[in-house]
């Protein structure tokens, strides 16, 4: 996909976030271990013909990374930016999953730490939202712990199963960002 965030990769001490690719269906197909961790999630792969759909979605849809940890060069999951808006110098970042071994680590600070800085200091962007559903605890705490700001709950706002999802949507601007980005460092070093 073609937008104003494009970018070749992200890199970091920890991780590299690189463009995703095609070639990635089996990498992610992998990255999974439990299903029911992601029971919030839709869509994120756990077999082939899942990363398969993934893969093909975020090419067309989103701009998307495989997260590769530094450490020993595996991919750990993958993140996003999705509903780019240019002209208002605002995108979203989700769609994002991680393999157990590297949750809780130093990993999701380090990938949304890279999208951020690209956002905010090498783009230009005003505003970056996050969404969740509002009952998935783990990922409105990790959210939070970025330095977004919660700013409600999107009634019936996507499809969820058979039904819809409330939305939990956080947000930062620039303004926040300076501050962000200091305590992002910090905790990424500690």
């Amino acid at each position: 996909m073609s937008s104003w965030l494009a970018t070749g990769p992200l890199v970091g001490d920890r991780v590299t976030l690189r463009p995703i690719d095609i070639r990635d269906v089996g990498a992610l197909a992998g990255v999974v271990g439990d299903p029911n961790r992601f029971r919030w999630v839709p869509g994120v792969p756990t077999d082939e013909t899942g990363a398969r759909r993934f893969v093909e979605s975020a090419l067309t849809s989103r701009v998307a990374y495989v997260v590769v940890d530094n450490t020993d060069g595996g991919v750990v999951g993958s993140t996003s930016y999705y509903d780019i808006d240019e002209a208002n110098r605002s995108a979203c970042i989700g769609y994002t999953f991680y393999s157990e071994r590297v949750q809780g680590t130093v990993v999701n600070p380090t990938a949304k730490f890279l999208l951020m800085r690209h956002a905010f200091e090498e783009c230009g962007a005003v505003r970056l939202t996050w969404h969740t559903h509002e009952n998935n605890a783990q990922s409105r705490a990790a959210i939070a712990k970025l330095g977004a700001s919660f700013e409600g709950l999107l009634r019936k706002h996507r499809r969820f199963g058979d039904g819809w999802r409330t939305t939990a949507q956080y947000a930062m601007t620039d303004d926040d960002w300076p501050s962000a980005r200091e305590r992002l460092l910090r905790r990424i070093d500690a």
